[in-house]
Protein backbone atom coordinates (compact mmCIF):
# COMPACT_ATOMS: atom_id res chain seq x y z
CA UNK A 1 0.00 0.00 0.00
CA UNK A 2 2.79 2.44 0.62
CA UNK A 3 4.53 2.06 -2.61
CA UNK A 4 1.23 2.58 -4.41
CA UNK A 5 0.88 5.92 -2.74
CA UNK A 6 4.09 6.68 -3.19
CA UNK A 7 3.82 5.34 -7.36
CA UNK A 8 0.80 8.16 -6.90
CA UNK A 9 2.31 10.95 -5.57
CA UNK A 10 5.15 10.87 -8.02
CA UNK A 11 2.92 11.10 -11.09
CA UNK A 12 1.19 13.47 -9.78
CA UNK A 13 4.41 15.34 -9.52
CA UNK A 14 4.90 14.94 -13.42
CA UNK A 15 1.58 16.22 -14.35
CA UNK A 16 2.53 19.25 -12.24
CA UNK A 17 5.67 20.15 -13.46
CA UNK A 18 4.37 19.18 -17.38
CA UNK A 19 1.52 21.43 -16.52
CA UNK A 20 4.07 24.77 -15.24
CA UNK A 21 6.22 23.73 -18.18
CA UNK A 22 3.66 24.81 -20.84
CA UNK A 23 3.52 28.43 -22.24
CA UNK A 24 1.24 30.81 -20.99
CA UNK A 25 1.20 33.72 -23.69
CA UNK A 26 -1.18 33.32 -26.24
CA UNK A 27 -0.16 32.11 -29.82
CA UNK A 28 1.68 34.12 -31.93
CA UNK A 29 2.64 36.34 -28.73
CA UNK A 30 6.13 34.57 -27.94
CA UNK A 31 8.82 36.92 -29.25
CA UNK A 32 12.85 38.36 -28.81
CA UNK A 33 11.05 41.11 -26.20
CA UNK A 34 9.48 38.29 -23.58
CA UNK A 35 6.41 37.93 -21.71
CA UNK A 36 4.91 41.03 -21.08
CA UNK A 37 6.19 43.09 -23.73
CA UNK A 38 5.11 45.01 -26.63
CA UNK A 39 6.79 44.86 -29.84
CA UNK A 40 8.36 48.24 -30.92
CA UNK A 41 5.79 48.99 -33.74
CA UNK A 42 2.99 48.35 -31.02
CA UNK A 43 4.74 50.60 -28.43
CA UNK A 44 3.28 53.85 -28.01
CA UNK A 45 5.03 57.37 -29.67
CA UNK A 46 5.04 60.33 -27.67
CA UNK A 47 6.56 63.84 -28.45
CA UNK A 48 6.87 65.51 -24.48
CA UNK A 49 7.87 68.95 -24.96
CA UNK A 50 9.63 71.74 -22.36
CA UNK A 51 8.04 74.64 -22.09
CA UNK A 52 9.97 77.16 -19.39
CA UNK A 53 6.13 78.70 -19.10
CA UNK A 54 2.69 77.91 -19.39
CA UNK A 55 0.44 78.72 -21.75
CA UNK A 56 -2.31 81.58 -20.52
CA UNK A 57 -5.55 79.56 -22.12
CA UNK A 58 -6.41 77.50 -25.03
CA UNK A 59 -8.74 79.26 -26.98
CA UNK A 60 -7.60 81.15 -30.04
CA UNK A 61 -9.85 84.03 -29.74
CA UNK A 62 -8.90 84.75 -25.96
CA UNK A 63 -4.79 84.65 -26.45
CA UNK A 64 -2.11 86.44 -27.75
CA UNK A 65 1.13 84.39 -26.80
CA UNK A 66 3.38 82.08 -28.38
CA UNK A 67 3.48 79.57 -25.61
CA UNK A 68 -0.39 79.32 -26.41
CA UNK A 69 -0.26 79.37 -29.79
CA UNK A 70 2.52 76.22 -30.03
CA UNK A 71 -0.45 74.07 -28.18
CA UNK A 72 -3.36 75.73 -30.48
CA UNK A 73 -1.30 75.23 -33.48
CA UNK A 74 -1.98 71.21 -33.26
CA UNK A 75 -5.79 71.46 -32.21
CA UNK A 76 -7.10 73.98 -34.62
CA UNK A 77 -6.40 75.00 -37.86
CA UNK A 78 -6.69 78.36 -40.38
CA UNK A 79 -8.57 78.66 -43.42
CA UNK A 80 -5.21 79.60 -44.78
CA UNK A 81 -1.69 78.92 -44.07
CA UNK A 82 1.82 80.11 -45.26
CA UNK A 83 3.97 77.83 -47.04
CA UNK A 84 7.31 77.53 -44.79
CA UNK A 85 9.52 77.57 -48.31
CA UNK A 86 7.94 79.74 -50.78
CA UNK A 87 6.19 82.32 -47.81
CA UNK A 88 3.49 81.98 -50.13
CA UNK A 89 -0.14 81.64 -49.44
CA UNK A 90 -1.60 78.77 -49.52
CA UNK A 91 -5.33 76.82 -48.39
CA UNK A 92 -6.19 75.07 -45.74
CA UNK A 93 -9.39 74.65 -44.65
CA UNK A 94 -10.30 76.56 -47.19
CA UNK A 95 -10.43 74.84 -50.83
CA UNK A 96 -10.18 78.13 -53.08
CA UNK A 97 -10.94 81.71 -52.64
CA UNK A 98 -11.96 84.34 -55.51
CA UNK A 99 -11.45 88.36 -54.62
CA UNK A 100 -14.82 89.59 -56.70
CA UNK A 101 -14.29 93.07 -56.33
CA UNK A 102 -11.82 95.19 -54.02
CA UNK A 103 -14.28 94.62 -50.85
CA UNK A 104 -15.45 91.13 -51.19
CA UNK A 105 -13.91 88.02 -50.85
CA UNK A 106 -15.69 84.54 -51.68
CA UNK A 107 -14.08 81.54 -50.00
CA UNK A 108 -14.79 77.86 -50.81
CA UNK A 109 -14.52 75.23 -47.66
CA UNK A 110 -12.94 72.04 -47.93
CA UNK A 111 -15.87 69.51 -47.50
CA UNK A 112 -16.13 66.55 -45.23
CA UNK A 113 -14.52 67.75 -42.26
CA UNK A 114 -15.19 67.38 -38.58
CA UNK A 115 -14.57 69.41 -35.31
CA UNK A 116 -13.23 66.67 -32.79
CA UNK A 117 -16.37 66.85 -31.32
CA UNK A 118 -17.88 65.41 -34.18
CA UNK A 119 -19.95 68.72 -35.20
CA UNK A 120 -19.23 69.56 -38.78
CA UNK A 121 -16.27 72.32 -40.04
CA UNK A 122 -18.38 74.55 -42.60
CA UNK A 123 -19.61 77.94 -43.59
CA UNK A 124 -21.92 79.00 -40.37
CA UNK A 125 -18.82 77.80 -38.22
CA UNK A 126 -16.34 80.16 -39.61
CA UNK A 127 -19.07 83.23 -39.32
CA UNK A 128 -19.13 82.07 -35.86
CA UNK A 129 -15.29 82.21 -35.00
CA UNK A 130 -14.61 85.63 -36.99
CA UNK A 131 -17.99 87.37 -35.85
CA UNK A 132 -16.54 86.30 -32.20
CA UNK A 133 -13.35 87.42 -32.33
CA UNK A 134 -14.18 90.74 -33.96
CA UNK A 135 -17.28 91.74 -31.68
CA UNK A 136 -16.28 94.58 -29.29
CA UNK A 137 -18.12 92.43 -26.02
CA UNK A 138 -15.85 89.82 -26.57
CA UNK A 139 -12.53 92.07 -25.98
CA UNK A 140 -10.20 89.86 -28.02
CA UNK A 141 -7.05 90.18 -27.77
CA UNK A 142 -5.90 90.05 -31.69
CA UNK A 143 -9.57 91.45 -32.85
CA UNK A 144 -7.13 94.19 -34.68
CA UNK A 145 -6.57 90.99 -37.43
CA UNK A 146 -10.07 91.07 -39.17
CA UNK A 147 -11.12 94.57 -37.66
CA UNK A 148 -11.44 95.21 -41.29
CA UNK A 149 -14.43 92.98 -41.76
CA UNK A 150 -17.63 94.43 -42.52
CA UNK A 151 -19.94 91.12 -43.22
CA UNK A 152 -19.29 87.41 -43.08
CA UNK A 153 -22.05 85.81 -44.64
CA UNK A 154 -22.61 81.94 -45.04
CA UNK A 155 -23.71 81.74 -48.15
CA UNK A 156 -24.44 77.83 -47.81
CA UNK A 157 -22.44 74.85 -46.54
CA UNK A 158 -19.44 75.43 -48.16
CA UNK A 159 -19.36 78.95 -49.34
CA UNK A 160 -18.47 81.75 -47.23
CA UNK A 161 -18.64 85.82 -48.12
CA UNK A 162 -16.38 87.85 -46.42
CA UNK A 163 -17.19 92.10 -47.08
CA UNK A 164 -14.61 94.64 -45.80
CA UNK A 165 -14.88 98.25 -44.68
CA UNK A 166 -12.21 99.33 -46.91
CA UNK A 167 -9.88 97.45 -49.53
CA UNK A 168 -7.75 95.10 -46.77
CA UNK A 169 -4.53 93.75 -48.22
CA UNK A 170 -3.55 91.95 -45.76
CA UNK A 171 -6.91 89.35 -45.40
CA UNK A 172 -5.16 86.49 -46.71
CA UNK A 173 -2.47 86.60 -44.15
CA UNK A 174 -4.65 87.80 -41.72
CA UNK A 175 -6.99 84.73 -41.97
CA UNK A 176 -3.59 82.18 -41.49
CA UNK A 177 -2.70 83.70 -38.07
CA UNK A 178 -3.26 81.40 -35.39
CA UNK A 179 -5.68 83.48 -33.52
CA UNK A 180 -8.06 83.18 -36.66
CA UNK A 181 -7.85 79.70 -36.26
CA UNK A 182 -11.73 78.41 -36.80
CA UNK A 183 -13.26 76.75 -33.20
CA UNK A 184 -16.22 74.41 -32.80
CA UNK A 185 -19.63 76.70 -32.17
CA UNK A 186 -20.93 73.91 -30.44
CA UNK A 187 -18.24 73.27 -27.85
CA UNK A 188 -17.61 77.56 -27.60
CA UNK A 189 -20.96 77.81 -26.38
CA UNK A 190 -21.19 74.53 -24.02
CA UNK A 191 -17.62 75.37 -22.47
CA UNK A 192 -14.65 77.20 -21.49
CA UNK A 193 -12.46 77.15 -24.80
CA UNK A 194 -9.79 78.71 -22.77
CA UNK A 195 -9.75 75.01 -21.09
CA UNK A 196 -11.16 72.71 -23.18
CA UNK A 197 -10.46 73.34 -27.01
CA UNK A 198 -11.81 71.93 -30.01
CA UNK A 199 -10.42 72.54 -33.30
CA UNK A 200 -10.32 70.01 -36.48
CA UNK A 201 -6.58 69.29 -36.21
CA UNK A 202 -4.53 66.34 -35.85
CA UNK A 203 -4.33 66.40 -32.10
CA UNK A 204 -6.96 66.85 -29.73
CA UNK A 205 -7.30 68.08 -26.06
CA UNK A 206 -6.98 65.21 -23.35
CA UNK A 207 -5.71 67.45 -19.91
CA UNK A 208 -4.16 70.20 -18.33
CA UNK A 209 -2.93 69.95 -14.78
CA UNK A 210 -1.60 73.94 -15.17
CA UNK A 211 2.04 74.87 -14.50
CA UNK A 212 2.78 70.81 -14.83
CA UNK A 213 1.80 69.91 -17.80
CA UNK A 214 -0.72 69.92 -21.07
CA UNK A 215 -1.53 66.58 -22.93
CA UNK A 216 -2.64 66.16 -26.45
CA UNK A 217 -3.93 62.40 -27.95
CA UNK A 218 -3.65 61.66 -32.05
CA UNK A 219 -6.81 62.45 -33.42
CA UNK A 220 -7.96 59.15 -35.12
CA UNK A 221 -10.52 60.96 -37.51
CA UNK A 222 -8.37 64.11 -38.83
CA UNK A 223 -9.60 64.92 -42.34
CA UNK A 224 -6.29 64.58 -43.61
CA UNK A 225 -5.14 61.45 -42.22
CA UNK A 226 -4.49 60.77 -38.80
CA UNK A 227 -0.74 61.61 -37.23
CA UNK A 228 2.26 58.56 -36.41
CA UNK A 229 2.18 60.50 -32.80
CA UNK A 230 -0.38 58.80 -30.23
CA UNK A 231 0.53 61.47 -27.96
CA UNK A 232 2.50 65.11 -26.55
CA UNK A 233 3.00 66.47 -23.84
CA UNK A 234 4.00 69.80 -23.02
CA UNK A 235 6.09 70.09 -20.04
CA UNK A 236 6.26 73.20 -17.84
CA UNK A 237 10.40 73.24 -17.02
CA UNK A 238 10.70 76.76 -15.66
CA UNK A 239 15.05 76.52 -16.07
CA UNK A 240 16.01 76.07 -19.34
CA UNK A 241 19.25 74.61 -18.25
CA UNK A 242 17.28 71.62 -16.68
CA UNK A 243 15.08 71.28 -20.19
CA UNK A 244 18.20 71.08 -21.74
CA UNK A 245 19.45 67.96 -18.96
CA UNK A 246 16.01 66.12 -19.57
CA UNK A 247 16.54 66.71 -23.64
CA UNK A 248 20.26 64.88 -23.25
CA UNK A 249 18.43 62.26 -20.38
CA UNK A 250 15.91 61.85 -22.59
CA UNK A 251 13.10 62.89 -20.03
CA UNK A 252 12.18 65.52 -23.11
CA UNK A 253 12.26 65.26 -26.66
CA UNK A 254 11.70 68.88 -27.76
CA UNK A 255 12.68 72.17 -26.71
CA UNK A 256 13.18 75.33 -29.14
CA UNK A 257 13.76 78.77 -28.75
CA UNK A 258 17.54 78.05 -27.82
CA UNK A 259 19.28 80.51 -25.70
CA UNK A 260 22.72 82.13 -27.23
CA UNK A 261 24.48 81.32 -23.69
CA UNK A 262 23.39 77.36 -24.02
CA UNK A 263 23.40 76.73 -27.77
CA UNK A 264 27.11 75.21 -27.81
CA UNK A 265 26.21 73.23 -25.11
CA UNK A 266 23.45 71.62 -26.95
CA UNK A 267 25.04 71.13 -30.16
CA UNK A 268 27.64 69.03 -28.26
CA UNK A 269 25.11 66.70 -27.15
CA UNK A 270 25.19 63.27 -29.24
CA UNK A 271 22.24 62.54 -29.34
CA UNK A 272 20.02 65.55 -30.32
CA UNK A 273 19.61 67.27 -33.87
CA UNK A 274 19.51 71.25 -33.52
CA UNK A 275 17.69 73.03 -36.19
CA UNK A 276 18.34 76.67 -37.04
CA UNK A 277 16.29 79.10 -39.21
CA UNK A 278 16.25 83.03 -40.17
CA UNK A 279 13.15 84.15 -38.45
CA UNK A 280 9.93 87.15 -38.45
CA UNK A 281 10.50 87.25 -34.62
CA UNK A 282 11.82 90.79 -33.44
CA UNK A 283 12.85 91.69 -29.76
CA UNK A 284 12.78 95.39 -28.49
CA UNK A 285 13.16 97.79 -25.81
CA UNK A 286 9.99 100.05 -25.88
CA UNK A 287 9.12 102.86 -23.66
CA UNK A 288 5.71 103.08 -21.94
CA UNK A 289 4.53 106.33 -24.36
CA UNK A 290 1.60 107.40 -22.06
CA UNK A 291 3.50 108.78 -19.50
CA UNK A 292 5.03 112.32 -19.71
CA UNK A 293 9.13 111.26 -19.46
CA UNK A 294 8.40 108.99 -22.22
CA UNK A 295 7.21 111.40 -24.53
CA UNK A 296 10.29 113.84 -23.86
CA UNK A 297 12.04 112.84 -27.28
CA UNK A 298 15.28 113.92 -25.35
CA UNK A 299 14.60 110.99 -22.85
CA UNK A 300 14.23 108.54 -25.96
CA UNK A 301 16.91 109.38 -27.64
CA UNK A 302 19.66 109.49 -24.47
CA UNK A 303 17.95 105.77 -24.03
CA UNK A 304 18.51 104.82 -27.51
CA UNK A 305 22.29 106.22 -27.70
CA UNK A 306 22.94 104.29 -24.52
CA UNK A 307 22.37 101.09 -26.05
CA UNK A 308 24.95 98.87 -27.68
CA UNK A 309 22.58 96.53 -29.36
CA UNK A 310 26.18 95.60 -31.84
CA UNK A 311 27.69 94.68 -28.86
CA UNK A 312 24.42 92.52 -27.69
CA UNK A 313 24.13 90.67 -30.88
CA UNK A 314 27.42 89.52 -30.84
CA UNK A 315 26.53 87.92 -27.44
CA UNK A 316 23.81 85.64 -29.25
CA UNK A 317 26.44 83.44 -31.15
CA UNK A 318 24.75 83.82 -34.22
CA UNK A 319 20.99 83.40 -32.89
CA UNK A 320 20.18 87.08 -33.86
CA UNK A 321 20.14 89.33 -37.09
CA UNK A 322 21.28 92.81 -36.51
CA UNK A 323 19.36 95.68 -38.02
CA UNK A 324 17.72 98.83 -36.88
CA UNK A 325 14.60 98.53 -38.69
CA UNK A 326 11.74 97.65 -36.72
CA UNK A 327 10.81 95.25 -40.25
CA UNK A 328 12.90 92.82 -39.95
CA UNK A 329 14.23 91.29 -43.17
CA UNK A 330 11.94 88.26 -43.47
CA UNK A 331 8.65 90.36 -43.43
CA UNK A 332 6.89 92.05 -45.83
CA UNK A 333 7.69 95.43 -46.09
CA UNK A 334 11.29 95.20 -44.64
CA UNK A 335 13.87 97.73 -46.62
CA UNK A 336 17.65 97.21 -46.35
CA UNK A 337 17.88 100.58 -46.26
CA UNK A 338 16.36 101.01 -42.66
CA UNK A 339 18.76 98.44 -41.30
CA UNK A 340 21.27 101.39 -40.11
CA UNK A 341 18.43 104.15 -40.41
CA UNK A 342 17.87 104.36 -36.15
CA UNK A 343 20.15 106.50 -33.73
CA UNK A 344 23.54 104.89 -33.18
CA UNK A 345 25.21 103.64 -29.92
CA UNK A 346 26.69 106.99 -28.93
CA UNK A 347 27.54 106.83 -24.57
CA UNK A 348 29.35 110.22 -24.53
CA UNK A 349 26.71 111.68 -26.09
CA UNK A 350 24.07 109.52 -23.89
CA UNK A 351 25.81 111.38 -20.89
CA UNK A 352 24.83 114.55 -22.14
CA UNK A 353 21.74 114.49 -22.46
CA UNK A 354 21.15 112.74 -18.99
CA UNK A 355 23.06 115.41 -17.27
CA UNK A 356 21.39 118.20 -19.11
CA UNK A 357 17.94 116.79 -18.25
CA UNK A 358 18.21 115.24 -14.76
CA UNK A 359 17.24 112.13 -16.50
CA UNK A 360 19.12 110.40 -13.68
CA UNK A 361 17.24 111.52 -11.07
CA UNK A 362 14.24 109.60 -11.10
CA UNK A 363 14.25 105.50 -11.15
CA UNK A 364 13.52 103.54 -14.08
CA UNK A 365 11.28 100.77 -13.77
CA UNK A 366 12.19 98.17 -16.49
CA UNK A 367 10.11 95.80 -16.53
CA UNK A 368 11.13 91.87 -17.72
CA UNK A 369 9.29 88.30 -18.24
CA UNK A 370 10.98 85.57 -16.77
CA UNK A 371 12.51 84.30 -20.10
CA UNK A 372 16.36 83.81 -20.41
CA UNK A 373 16.82 86.35 -23.44
CA UNK A 374 14.63 88.35 -22.12
CA UNK A 375 16.52 88.41 -18.56
CA UNK A 376 19.68 88.56 -20.79
CA UNK A 377 18.51 91.62 -22.58
CA UNK A 378 17.32 93.54 -19.42
CA UNK A 379 20.69 92.72 -17.58
CA UNK A 380 22.65 93.98 -20.39
CA UNK A 381 20.41 97.35 -20.64
CA UNK A 382 20.60 97.85 -17.15
CA UNK A 383 24.26 97.62 -17.00
CA UNK A 384 24.30 100.03 -20.36
CA UNK A 385 21.45 102.70 -18.71
CA UNK A 386 23.46 102.50 -15.72
CA UNK A 387 26.96 103.49 -16.93
CA UNK A 388 24.87 106.47 -18.95
CA UNK A 389 23.90 107.80 -15.57
CA UNK A 390 20.15 106.56 -15.92
CA UNK A 391 18.56 104.70 -12.48
CA UNK A 392 17.39 101.73 -13.59
CA UNK A 393 15.34 98.81 -11.29
CA UNK A 394 14.62 95.79 -12.76
CA UNK A 395 11.66 93.57 -12.14
CA UNK A 396 10.59 90.08 -13.57
CA UNK A 397 7.32 88.11 -13.41
CA UNK A 398 5.92 85.01 -14.98
CA UNK A 399 4.90 85.07 -18.82
CA UNK A 400 0.98 85.32 -18.38
CA UNK A 401 1.45 88.11 -15.11
CA UNK A 402 3.82 90.08 -17.50
CA UNK A 403 2.28 90.09 -20.47
CA UNK A 404 -1.10 91.66 -18.10
CA UNK A 405 1.18 94.16 -16.56
CA UNK A 406 2.52 95.58 -19.92
CA UNK A 407 -0.83 95.79 -21.25
CA UNK A 408 -1.97 98.12 -18.61
CA UNK A 409 0.99 100.00 -18.83
CA UNK A 410 2.92 99.72 -15.63
CA UNK A 411 6.29 100.06 -16.23
CA UNK A 412 8.53 102.76 -17.79
CA UNK A 413 10.54 100.69 -19.87
CA UNK A 414 9.82 96.77 -21.09
CA UNK A 415 10.68 94.40 -23.89
CA UNK A 416 8.53 93.10 -25.82
CA UNK A 417 8.52 91.01 -28.86
CA UNK A 418 6.84 89.88 -31.59
CA UNK A 419 6.57 86.43 -33.77
CA UNK A 420 4.81 88.08 -36.90
CA UNK A 421 2.84 84.94 -37.39
CA UNK A 422 1.48 86.49 -40.64
CA UNK A 423 5.16 87.58 -41.84
CA UNK A 424 3.71 90.90 -42.96
CA UNK A 425 4.74 94.21 -41.83
CA UNK A 426 0.98 95.82 -41.16
CA UNK A 427 0.21 93.18 -39.02
CA UNK A 428 3.63 93.87 -36.81
CA UNK A 429 3.14 97.79 -36.75
CA UNK A 430 -0.96 97.71 -36.84
CA UNK A 431 -1.44 95.84 -33.46
CA UNK A 432 1.88 96.80 -31.91
CA UNK A 433 1.42 100.76 -32.30
CA UNK A 434 -1.41 101.63 -33.93
CA UNK A 435 -3.32 103.73 -31.32
CA UNK A 436 -6.76 101.92 -31.95
CA UNK A 437 -4.72 98.83 -30.01
CA UNK A 438 -3.75 100.82 -26.50
CA UNK A 439 -5.12 98.63 -23.44
CA UNK A 440 -4.73 95.58 -26.25
CA UNK A 441 -2.18 94.37 -28.28
CA UNK A 442 -0.23 98.00 -28.42
CA UNK A 443 1.87 97.38 -24.76
CA UNK A 444 4.13 100.34 -25.87
CA UNK A 445 0.75 103.26 -25.59
CA UNK A 446 2.15 104.39 -28.38
CA UNK A 447 -0.13 107.23 -30.10
CA UNK A 448 0.88 108.92 -33.36
CA UNK A 449 -1.67 110.60 -35.70
CA UNK A 450 0.75 110.37 -38.71
CA UNK A 451 2.03 106.89 -37.83
CA UNK A 452 -1.39 105.41 -37.66
CA UNK A 453 -2.52 107.47 -41.12
CA UNK A 454 0.78 105.57 -42.51
CA UNK A 455 -0.52 102.35 -41.37
CA UNK A 456 -3.83 102.58 -42.20
CA UNK A 457 -2.74 102.91 -45.92
CA UNK A 458 -0.43 99.97 -46.02
CA UNK A 459 -3.75 97.92 -45.04
CA UNK A 460 -6.13 99.91 -47.36
CA UNK A 461 -4.55 99.21 -50.62
CA UNK A 462 -4.20 96.00 -52.26
CA UNK A 463 -1.30 96.87 -54.63
CA UNK A 464 1.62 95.04 -53.00
CA UNK A 465 4.75 97.93 -53.91
CA UNK A 466 2.02 100.81 -52.67
CA UNK A 467 1.69 98.89 -49.17
CA UNK A 468 5.71 98.39 -48.99
CA UNK A 469 6.44 102.26 -49.41
CA UNK A 470 3.87 102.91 -46.99
CA UNK A 471 5.34 100.33 -44.17
CA UNK A 472 8.93 101.65 -45.74
CA UNK A 473 7.39 105.32 -44.50
CA UNK A 474 6.17 104.16 -41.53
CA UNK A 475 9.22 102.36 -40.12
CA UNK A 476 11.34 105.53 -40.74
CA UNK A 477 9.09 107.69 -38.63
CA UNK A 478 9.49 105.21 -35.48
CA UNK A 479 12.94 105.12 -36.23
CA UNK A 480 13.43 109.18 -36.31
CA UNK A 481 11.09 108.94 -32.99
CA UNK A 482 13.02 106.11 -31.31
CA UNK A 483 9.92 104.76 -30.66
CA UNK A 484 11.12 101.03 -30.20
CA UNK A 485 14.88 100.18 -29.96
CA UNK A 486 15.28 96.60 -31.96
CA UNK A 487 17.68 94.68 -30.03
CA UNK A 488 17.82 91.66 -32.36
CA UNK A 489 15.98 90.06 -35.22
CA UNK A 490 15.47 86.38 -34.44
CA UNK A 491 16.55 83.32 -35.75
CA UNK A 492 14.52 80.61 -34.77
CA UNK A 493 15.71 77.14 -33.29
CA UNK A 494 14.63 73.74 -31.76
CA UNK A 495 16.75 71.19 -30.22
CA UNK A 496 15.20 67.48 -30.89
CA UNK A 497 16.05 63.83 -30.24
CA UNK A 498 17.38 62.26 -32.68
CA UNK A 499 14.65 59.90 -32.80
CA UNK A 500 11.96 62.66 -34.01
CA UNK A 501 11.58 62.76 -37.44
CA UNK A 502 9.57 65.02 -39.72
CA UNK A 503 9.54 68.43 -37.50
CA UNK A 504 8.37 71.30 -39.23
CA UNK A 505 9.75 74.76 -38.14
CA UNK A 506 8.40 77.74 -39.44
CA UNK A 507 10.24 81.41 -39.69
CA UNK A 508 7.50 82.77 -37.40
CA UNK A 509 8.39 79.79 -34.86
CA UNK A 510 5.52 77.88 -34.92
CA UNK A 511 6.17 74.54 -35.61
CA UNK A 512 3.57 71.65 -36.39
CA UNK A 513 3.88 67.70 -35.20
CA UNK A 514 1.44 66.45 -38.02
CA UNK A 515 4.29 64.41 -39.76
CA UNK A 516 5.99 63.60 -36.86
CA UNK A 517 7.35 59.82 -36.35
CA UNK A 518 9.56 58.70 -33.55
CA UNK A 519 12.25 56.23 -35.22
Amino acid sequence: MKKQWLLLLTLIGILILSACSESTIPEGAEGAEGEGTTSPEAAEQEVIYASTTDAVGLSPTMTNDSVSSSVMSQIYENLFERNPETMEIEPQLAESYENTDELTWVIKLKEGIEFQDGTPFNAEAVKYTFEKLIDPATAAPRASLLEPIDTVTAVDETTVEIKTKYPYGPLLAALSHSNAAIISPTADEAQDSMQEPVGTGPFKFTSWNQGDQIVLGKNEDYWDGAPELDKVTYKVVPEVSTAISMLQTGEVNFIDALPSEQLSRVESLENVEVTKKEGTPVYYLTFNHSTERNQNPDFRKAVASAVDRDAFVENLNGLGVRSDSVLGPQVFGYDESADDAGTAYDPEAAKQLVEENGFGDEPIKLLAANRDNFILMAEIVQSQLTEAGFNVEIETMEWATFLDTARAGEYDLTFLSWSNVTSDGSEMLYPNFHSDNIGASNRAQYSNPKFDELVEASRTTVDQEERKNYLAQANQLMLDEDVAIVMYHGVVTAATDQSIQGLQLDPNGQWFLQNVTRE
